[in-house]
């Protein structure tokens, strides 16, 4: 947490630079290359998305010098969706963090607190899934609950008492919702939400910010990635994504 808010002092900067590479391996190593250059003066965090790069030969290793190349400053958030037993889970969280080298991960909660609590280690975080950005027909987060609320609902609020009783717990709730969005954070009005969805997802950024940010102007981050990606020049691009969340940043905040 103290690393993500120095680096969000630092850059002036709530963009967090998603990862999902795809194109053939030469090119796909070196746009990798360019947008983690281009856009690291913009960067409050990146999030590199473990599927992307599993899917290839040599994606461990490619996931790795990636992680490498990222300024040691800038957090690094491996986008797993992990969701296992403990004793599974321990082995995921060694593999996040002592062989790929991110400071956070996005866990599934969906078997319990003992799927969530081996990725809490000191200077790490930790994302729950509460409310994604897919629109799924028959999503579970919407499940009404018989005490009141939804699934999502309910798996907030048990993240909230997780970061209550072992820190450093935030939550993955999508832009593509922003009534949702608003209801998680009154049920979490402290914690960070990492937030997908805005932009070839359809998440309107006025909106998602209006919804989820603190009172402080922070509280979010916000994920882009196919944007970055497909931009003739990332580091404008990413620039200018900057600038619009911090226009509306000082407005809401």
């Amino acid at each position: 947490m103290e690393k993500l808010i120095q680096r969000i002092q630092k850059a002036n900067s709530l963009l967090c630079v998603g990862l999902d590479p795809v194109g053939d391996d030469a090119y796909v190593a070196r746009r990798l290359a360019e947008v983690v250059d281009q856009t690291s003066p913009f960067a409050a965090a990146f999030k590199p998305n473990l599927a992307f790069f599993l899917s290839r030969e040599n994606g461990v290793q490619l996931l790795k010098e990636t992680v490498q190349r990222i300024p040691k400053d800038i957090p690094v958030i491996l986008d797993g969706k992990f969701g296992d037993i403990a004793s599974t889970a321990e082995h995921y969280a060694r593999f996040a963090y002592d062989v790929v080298g991110a400071d956070a991960v996005t866990v599934n909660p969906y078997m319990g607190d003992d799927a969530v609590r081996p990725f809490v280690r000191e200077g790490k975080m930790v994302f729950v899934l509460s409310k994604t950005s897919n629109k799924s027909q028959y999503s579970m987060q919407n499940m009404a609950l018989t005490r009141g609320g939804s699934l999502a609902h309910g798996v907030a609020t048990v993240a909230c008492r997780l970061d209550a009783e072992i820190g450093g717990i935030g939550l993955v709730v999508g832009a593509t919702y922003p009534g949702a969005l608003a209801d998680v954070r009154a049920i979490c009005p402290e914690q960070w939400f990492l937030v997908p969805g805005v932009g070839a997802q359809g998440g309107d950024l006025a909106a998602t910010l209006r919804a989820g940010l603190r009172p402080d102007g922070a509280g979010l981050l916000i994920n882009t990635s196919r944007a970055l990606w497909q931009a003739e020049d990332a580091a404008s691009t990413a620039r200018e994504l900057v600038a619009q969340i911090n226009e509306l940043r000082s407005v809401e905040a």
